[in-house]
């Protein structure tokens, strides 16, 4: 009899020890900007509506950082283009001519035409839209450089590569053929003439030919150092570029003096 009662006695606590525990109350779900608010250890007020208006703000802080954030590479890939800044501007006060340069190659380039080369264009029109025509392509085997070049010297024209100087001599002609490019920004396509020594060759392939200069000095000048682009009467070329590599403050300028030719 007494094993008996046992063993009814282990069988009810068994049946006890089986019934699942009662369901207590459903959790509460955890607002997104409640669940930010506790994220980052922020201390909730009691009232909803307080509650609600601290998640908004620090919502609103969030994106605020974030869009600051994303505009740190913009803002230091516009800081790098206006360091690189290949043009001149006018300094009425003083007006320089360049001496003579002499060459003896043969055969004579075309004479120039009747034209003088054109003022340099004003800041506010720097970046105006301005057709963008090929006349030609240059070509520096000492620095490796092929490149297509334009007519004209506002930004609109040099972001695409070197940029005649309007009204200046086209390569292959009696007078001063004027080029501007970039140092360090779009293609840089003058980033190395800084490595240019006389005697190295400056190319240009153009519709009446093909035509070689030979590099025969450099200057560093001023921006306002518009004299640089002044007629010769020998044919020369001239390349310039900002200086120094990523500072607009000053002007690297190559020159050449025309060798040879090679009709088209």
């Amino acid at each position: 009899m007494d094993g008996w009662k046992g063993s009814e006695v282990a069988e009810s606590n068994n049946e006890s020890m089986d019934v699942p525990p009662e369901p207590g109350p459903e959790p509460v779900p955890v607002r997104p900007r409640l669940r930010l608010a506790r994220t980052l250890g922020v201390a909730l007020p009691a009232s909803r509506g307080d509650r609600w208006l601290v998640g908004a703000t620090l919502t609103a802080v969030i994106g605020v950082v974030a869009a600051a954030v994303s505009f740190i590479p913009e803002a230091a890939t516009q800081t790098a283009v206006a360091a690189d800044l290949p043009t001149l501007a006018i300094e009425p006060s003083t007006t320089t001519t360049l001496p003579a340069t002499t060459t003896t190659a043969a055969p004579q380039p075309a004479p120039a035409p009747e034209t003088a080369p054109a003022p340099p264009p004003p800041a506010k029109a720097a970046n105006a839209p301005a057709p963008i025509v090929q006349v030609g392509e240059i070509r520096i085997p000492k620095i490796g450089l092929v490149h297509k070049v334009y007519e004209g010297v506002t930004l609109t024209v040099i972001n695409k590569g070197p940029g005649h100087w309007p009204g200046s001599a086209m390569p292959g002609q009696i007078g001063n053929a004027v080029f501007a490019g970039h140092r360090t920004t779009y293609s840089k396509p003058f980033n190395r003439i800084n490595e240019l020594v006389p005697g190295d060759q400056i190319i240009f392939a153009t519709a009446d030919g093909t035509f070689t200069y030979t590099m025969s000095r450099f200057e560093i000048v001023k921006p306002t150092d518009v004299w640089i682009v002044d007629p010769t009467p020998d044919a020369t070329v001239t390349l310039f570029a900002c200086h120094p590599k990523g500072s607009a403050k000053q002007r690297y300028v190559v020159r050449g003096t025309f060798s040879s030719s090679t009709p088209a």
